[in-house]
């Protein structure tokens, strides 16, 4: 069965934001047009990594001779958002495997978050199952999938504001590279003091 796709294409809004306390946040994706919003839960890794990946492809974009796309090199004053997430934050589903993508018929970046397929080992069809080279494979299709549609513009703002809410969380110490909170001590490997 085909998965059920909440698209926006070229939404009012799309952001990372984090519901709770540094250290105890989740992080969402979250997406709205008018008075629709939809919030999907993604890891901090997955956030930062999808932010780092917009960049690199904007960039590209922007490398090609004369800047067809007219792509900032920068975030646009006009689109940063500092907001909090939109009201309420309600989980639709969580992230697993993200896609990116360049549309050039209309010149705008492609966001993807499949969810994550839950399996009922029990329930499952025996010609779903696939044993290659001794790896049991599972053919499944995620039963959701979020896709959002926007310009250059709005998606460096999205990668700037993604990266700002990653680095907002507990500072990493210099020596362990663990994040530091209440009574750090640092676990060096043998050899360091």
């Amino acid at each position: 069965m085909a998965p059920t796709v909440h698209a926006f294409d070229w939404p009012d809004r799309f952001v990372v934001g984090t519901v709770g306390t540094p250290g105890d946040r989740t992080f969402f994706l979250q997406v709205r047009t008018g008075q629709e919003i939809v919030s999907v839960s993604l890891e901090k890794q997955q956030a930062s990594a999808l932010a780092d990946r917009i960049d690199e492809v904007l960039d590209t974009l922007m490398a090609e001779d004369g800047n067809p796309f007219s792509v900032p090199s920068g975030t646009p004053v006009e689109l940063e958002d500092t907001d909090p997430l939109d009201e309420p934050v309600d989980d639709l589903f969580r992230a697993g495997t993200m896609s990116l993508g360049w549309d050039p018929n209309i010149s705008q970046l492609v966001v993807e978050a499949y969810a994550i397929a839950e399996i009922d080992v029990d329930a499952l069809e025996p010609d779903a199952l696939e044993l290659r080279d001794g790896i049991l494979e599972i053919d499944l299709e995620p039963d959701e999938l979020l896709r959002v549609t926007i310009p250059v513009g709005s998606a460096r703002a999205f990668a700037k504001r993604a990266r700002d809410v990653v680095a907002s969380g507990r500072p990493v110490c210099s020596l362990c590279g663990e994040p530091m909170e209440g009574d750090h001590v640092c676990e060096l490997p043998d050899g360091f003091r």
